[in-house]
């Protein structure tokens, strides 16, 4: 198992506002048609927002012609990616959320947690990953790469948040 944290700086942004992105579908749909670019097949499958948080679910669809070679030698096809996200209250102006990522039949697991806090000059969102693959000799490269490529995840998510807050509130 293999574990990297990642921090999204919003230095212009107050953790309400990115609660309140989360918890509203036209945000979800930017991101996901911002994934479009690179994979077509990417929807929001349901969003939930409730008292007690927030759940949102996701599925991304990645062509075998695209995956990594070490990649294609374990899926023999598209890969379909369900990913989960859940976020507790806002309370205190923080909050705590978990992600996960699954792959039918996948050989491994990847997930972790987020704080969403605020510091002295806007909010950060921290991600705590863990990669598992049950490959002996490749599951420790492919630990490695999912993680990497996971961190390339969030940094385009955070830059599209930053986009789509900006749009909605340009004086900040």
């Amino acid at each position: 198992m293999r574990r990297l944290d990642y921090s999204a700086r919003y230095p212009l942004h107050t953790t309400k506002e990115l609660y309140e992105a989360l918890s509203t579908p036209e945000y979800w749909e930017a991101r996901v048609a911002e994934m479009r670019k690179y994979t077509p097949g990417n929807e929001v499958v349901s969003l939930d927002v409730d008292e007690s948080g927030i759940e949102v679910l996701l599925h991304h669809t990645l062509p075998r012609d695209m995956l990594p070679e070490i990649a294609q030698t374990v899926m023999r096809k598209d890969m379909i990616i369900t990913r989960k996200e859940s976020w507790g209250p806002f309370e205190e102006e923080e909050t705590v959320g978990k992600f996960s990522a699954s792959i039918p039949a996948g050989p491994g697991s990847l997930g972790g947690t987020i704080r969403l806090f605020p510091t002295e000059t806007g909010a950060t969102m921290r991600f705590s990953s863990e990669a598992k693959v049950y490959i002996p000799m490749v599951g420790p490269r492919l630990e490695q790469l999912m993680l990497v490529n996971l961190v390339d995840l969030f940094r385009e998510e955070a830059a599209e948040t930053v986009k789509w807050l900006e749009a909605r509130n340009p004086t900040s």
